[in-house]
């Protein structure tokens, strides 16, 4: 199931040009199964156009405080009650300062006076008026009395210049969104493992074998397996990623140090889920100093890396044991031989050669199999929905 699935969330779009992002995280948030209804200001509508979100949400866009003649509707006080949250992204200057000090002469403002839904809001403005006093002062008050702030970001803003103030980015926004409504206890008392990312193997003290692994995937069903209430320790090898809230990170390199982590990780996990992309070889010799470059050319023996999967199923219990397959041909079959030798209680296939899938992307292609034979062969998604099909999965097991 979708995180956000059947929330109602009211996104509010205030008069900056990051307005034009306000889509992006629309289309973030229904995809992970939220309703979503927008509420413009009248700057905001000079940005961008209200037909633009009426399009994507299918429902009317609210800009005007007060109804056409005739029209009994109290649209704030209507849409304060629809709500489970409201967001605000972007969120200038001028709409903190009125939230700020509970000022409300705009529909927007209004609705966030009217509503008890819990209120989020992403900051985007130049870095002098997101660093003078009293925007300072007022996002402070806003913090004490509850308000959650997605903080903005350093990056290009709308003058060209350099510095804090951006807006956050959409996958930002939204996993915020999804800490505060999609939260669950479905995990609560389960510890769970995730490896995640590359290994590197020295070849001489200035170089490595590795491959393209960024650790998306794995990092994804990390925060997913969090936000359900897990118990998580992420076993990651390098990559510039943010670990996600609430989650214990253990860093390694090489694939005997993650063999360690694992290991000892495993001992008291309820599941292992093993996304890293191990290295298969490594050099049989590690050269002491650099290697020179010659005219003859390099020759590197490679031997294979331990497969500690293999050990880890055969002594997994009641343990849940989940492993990856990347393959570029025949992928089920390899899939089904890799599930049976490892004695995994499920694969995921990842074929590189689809569209969509593998290294360094937001989105995957994988089929799921299991050891009774069930195979499901999943369309093109998002890696956090992904994360979200694996524990679905995995919670069944459990049941």
């Amino acid at each position: 199931m979708a995180p956000l699935n059947q929330k109602r969330i009211l996104l509010g779009v205030s008069g900056g040009v990051a307005a034009y992002k306000a889509v992006e995280v629309l289309r973030r948030l229904q995809r992970m199964g939220a309703e979503v209804r927008v509420v413009m200001t009248a700057a905001a509508t000079k940005f961008i156009q209200p037909l633009t979100f009426e399009a994507l949400s299918h429902h009317r866009v609210y800009a005007d405080l007060f109804p056409e003649e005739g029209d009994p509707d109290v649209i704030h006080v209507r849409l304060g009650g629809w709500a489970d949250l409201v967001l605000i992204a972007p969120a200038t200057a001028n709409l903190i300062g009125k939230m700020a000090n509970g000022l409300a002469d705009d529909l927007l403002s209004c609705v966030l006076l009217a509503t008890r839904a819990p209120v989020m809001l992403a900051p985007a403005m130049e870095t002098r008026m997101y660093e003078h006093p009293a925007v300072r002062r007022n996002l402070g008050r806003l913090r004490e009395a509850g308000y959650r702030v997605v903080d903005a970001e350093v990056g290009e803003l709308a003058s060209g210049a350099h510095g804090m103030g951006r807006l956050a980015a959409p996958e930002r926004i939204v996993e915020a969104v999804v800490g505060e409504l999609g939260r669950s206890d479905a995990f609560c008392g389960r510890r769970i493992v995730v490896t995640a990312g590359r290994t590197e193997e020295d070849i001489d003290p200035v170089r490595f074998l590795t491959n393209r692994s960024t650790g998306k995937m794995g990092y994804a069903v990390a925060r997913q397996a969090r936000l359900r209430g897990g118990d998580v320790v992420l076993i990651s090898g390098p990559s510039s990623l943010d670990v996600p809230p609430g989650v214990e990170v253990v860093r390694v390199r090489t694939v005997a140090e993650m063999r360690e982590a694992t290991t000892e990780a495993f001992q008291g996990a309820d599941a292992l889920i093993m996304t890293a992309a191990v290295l298969d070889f490594r050099p049989q010799q590690v050269a002491a100093s650099k290697i020179k470059k010659a005219e003859e050319g390099l020759r590197l023996d490679l031997i294979p890396t331990e497969d500690f999967l293999v050990d880890l199923g055969a002594c997994k219990g009641e343990r849940v044991v989940v492993g990856f397959a990347m393959e570029t041909e025949d992928g089920v079959a390899n899939a089904r031989k890799k599930l049976e030798a490892k004695r995994l209680d499920l694969i995921v296939l990842n074929d590189l050669t689809v569209r969509g899938a593998g290294f360094g992307v937001d989105t995957n292609v994988v089929s799921l199999i299991d050891r009774r034979g069930n195979t499901e062969a999943l369309p093109r998604m998002s890696k956090i929905e992904v994360a979200d099909r694996i524990l679905d999965w995995v919670a069944r097991r459990w049941q």
